[in-house]
């Protein structure tokens, strides 16, 4: 591959992913927004429920991971070199991040807002 063509990554990653190309970065999109909206509206970050939602994005990493097999035709054992784990890595650690921000949203919309003193 001599030169950077984005719509062969766009076609690779349509035809591995199928509709989920569609939906995984609308759902990011709306967790962004949902984060950023929950965390002005109750002005600091509620540890609690962080560390709750840091726990469920342990099992996120390892449903990014699995989906990752099944979407690939390689599976783990085929990792060879350092730049395979390196992206098996990435992905788990893209999988946590994203379960847990969209953990905390979900449970930061469905809790009820804390008083705040005057």
């Amino acid at each position: 591959m001599k030169t950077y063509d984005p719509l062969v990554f766009l076609a690779v990653f349509h035809e591995m992913l199928g509709p989920l190309l569609w939906l995984l970065p609308l759902l990011a999109l709306a967790t962004v927004v949902g984060f950023v909206w929950l965390w002005r509206r109750d002005g600091r970050i509620v540890t609690r429920r962080l560390v709750q939602s840091e726990l469920l994005g342990l099992l996120g990493g390892g449903v990014a991971l699995v989906i990752m097999a099944v979407v690939s035709s390689s599976g783990f054992t085929d990792a060879a070199g350092p730049a395979d784990w390196f992206l098996i890595l990435i992905v788990y650690g893209v999988g946590f991040v994203a379960t847990t921000l969209l953990a905390y949203t979900v449970m930061g919309w469905l809790a009820r807002p804390a008083q705040r003193p005057a």
